[in-house]
């Protein structure tokens, strides 16, 4: 997949974050759709961007999904990339907390909304010549970090759910991708203090775009960017130790 021919291009979580990132470095050279909850953070996105076109939507409400399906195949038919990169992540203590709403939340939104975007987009997404669904997981897919156990299993999860997708669409005109990224700076590091800021290495989200769109143009499906690579081959020689590293940060 070439990423500056002229698509047409659906960004999720695209008004901040990762999600921004991919729409400022694609829209030069491709029309680009971006969805968010924030309405102001959105026309400010709009305001910024070129060729830019915006709606809200929350990745959670399959109401919502299902609205956005309806607006995009009539107004953008021609639609052949999908960016599933909405996410939320917090940090849970699972001897604390037991409110439903707050332990299913990660799920709902990082699983389940791109579960349901993926296959609810795949009639329009097959009527093009060519088309991608990116997915953004992580590095925690691999390796949990303790203090955030419910967005690492959503992460896991949506990696499991990307191979299978890419096996079902083989025989298709359809590319699935899989983008782990390690600690990248975005809204979410900011639930972290300085002191454990201080012991990760954190990544621009212009470096983790720049080096995603490298590796889609060359044809590379599952893309580690950061230390992710380094922390899924320690992951394979020992299990114990990485997961050991990884929540001593």
């Amino acid at each position: 997949m070439k990423t500056n021919n002229k698509n047409t291009i659906l960004i999720t979580g695209g008004a901040s974050g990762i999600g921004y990132e991919f729409a400022k470095q694609l829209c030069e050279t491709n029309t680009v759709i971006i969805t968010g909850r924030n309405k102001q953070k959105l026309e400010k996105a709009k305001e910024e961007l070129k060729n830019i076109h915006i709606f809200e939507c929350d990745m959670s409400s399959a109401k919502d999904i299902k609205a956005l399906y309806e607006i995009i195949s009539y107004e953008f038919p021609e639609l052949n990339i999908l960016i599933n990169n909405a996410g939320i992540m917090k940090k849970i203590d699972l001897q604390k907390e037991s409110n439903y709403e707050i332990l299913t939340e990660e799920i709902t939104t990082n699983l389940n909304g791109t579960i349901f975007m993926s296959t609810l987009f795949l009639p329009l997404l097959k009527k093009q010549k060519q088309a991608s669904i990116i997915n953004i997981t992580s590095a925690l897919g691999f390796v949990p970090l303790a203090a955030s156990p419910i967005y690492c299993a959503s992460k896991a999860a949506l990696q499991s759910f990307t191979k299978s997708l890419r096996i079902q669409l083989k025989n298709t005109n359809i590319n699935v991708y899989d983008i782990a990224p390690s600690v990248t700076k975005t809204a979410i590091t900011d639930q972290f203090s300085n002191e454990e800021l201080k012991k990760m290495k954190i990544m621009t989200t212009t470096t983790l775009v720049n080096s995603s769109l490298k590796e889609i143009n060359k044809g590379t499906k599952d893309i580690g960017i950061g230390e992710t690579n380094a922390l899924k081959m320690l992951n394979r020689i020992s299990p114990s130790f990485a997961l050991n590293m990884i929540n001593k940060v």
